[in-house]
């Protein structure tokens, strides 16, 4: 049998939950008395952000590249009609290092949306996911 995960959500008055894991990690869902929280279904792509980029730094640091920092944003279309899943899917990487590799950035993205990314690949039974990356200089600006 698989990892078990437990999740509880509290619910804080209004439209505002707040969840907790088992170790203590907690997220606000929903704004709370002026403060805003994410939403359900941008929680998902959060949890898409997070997952993907742990994968890319993890391969690229067993590589041994010299990753410095690494942001990962995501954009999505969602159905028009309930349930309103993502339909299309876009990440993009943005990566800063030294020397940086595009192919290993490029074998790594591959690892992680086809293998290790559980989130990707639950997300790819509706939407279609499409990526692209960007590598920087350290300090360089993305604009």
């Amino acid at each position: 049998m698989g990892k078990e995960t437990k999740i509880t959500a509290t619910w804080q008055g209004g439209m505002a939950f707040l969840a907790e894991d088992g170790a203590g990690g907690q997220a606000q869902l929903g704004s709370l008395e002026g403060r805003p929280g994410i939403a359900p279904m941008s929680m998902t792509l959060a949890s898409l952000a997070g997952c993907t980029g742990v994968d890319i730094a993890h391969i690229l640091r067993k590589k041994r590249a010299k990753l410095h920092d690494l942001k990962v944003e995501v954009r999505a279309k969602q159905a028009e009609k309930h349930p309103k899943v993502y339909t299309e899917i876009h990440v993009t990487y943005l990566l800063w290092g030294e020397d940086l590799n595009p192919k290993d950035v490029e074998q790594a993205i591959e690892l992680s949306e086809t293998k290790y990314c559980s989130v990707s690949i639950m997300l790819k039974c509706t939407a279609e996911i499409h990526s692209e990356y960007r590598i920087f200089a350290p300090g360089e600006s993305p604009d």
